[in-house]
């Protein structure tokens, strides 16, 4: 049997070249757009977290951005926390409340259907976090037409 005769790896050690950067670093240009659709279940993969840290980045990038709850995605965008809202049951329960926030408070736009939020979970714009505007299940076709006129950039989050 083989002997595997190298060194635990340590705290702080490097496994990977994370600095080499293979493209051109692209900013928008003046009046580009952006919006990134969620058609995803909080807490069922890594997903909608991953494309909420996407959509600051590209934010950050200088696109005017909009994030498009629908479907499940809509408790993407539900207060949380237990025992009370707000509180962190644990580390990261609240993950993607904040990224929400965070995106928000850097100017990007969010938006949640009234249909998803009512017929499908029983919820009110009430449970949604400050910030998130409540759309007509009609202007869910319709942010995604007009972005595609604008020749906005489209990220589009399913899961199944």
């Amino acid at each position: 049997m083989p002997a595997v005769d190298i060194p635990h790896y340590q705290t702080g050690d490097f496994l990977v070249d994370y600095e080499e950067k293979v493209f051109e670093d692209v900013q928008a240009e003046p009046g580009a757009k952006a919006l990134l659709t969620f058609h995803t279940v909080a807490f069922e993969g890594s997903i909608g977290l991953v494309n909420l840290l996407q959509a600051k980045r590209i934010l950050r990038k200088g696109f005017e951005t909009k994030i498009l709850l629908y479907g499940p995605g809509v408790l993407l965008g539900v207060q949380r926390g237990f025992p009370t809202l707000g509180a962190e049951a644990f580390p990261g329960h609240l993950a993607y409340n904040a990224q929400l926030k965070a995106f928000m408070a850097e100017g990007g736009e969010v938006y949640a259907c009234r249909f998803a939020l009512q017929a499908l979970y029983g919820q009110t714009e009430k449970a949604l976090i400050e910030g998130i505007r409540p759309i007509n299940p009609l202007d869910v076709m319709d942010l995604q037409l007009l972005m595609r006129r604008e020749n906005a950039f489209v990220v589009h989050t399913w899961t199944t």
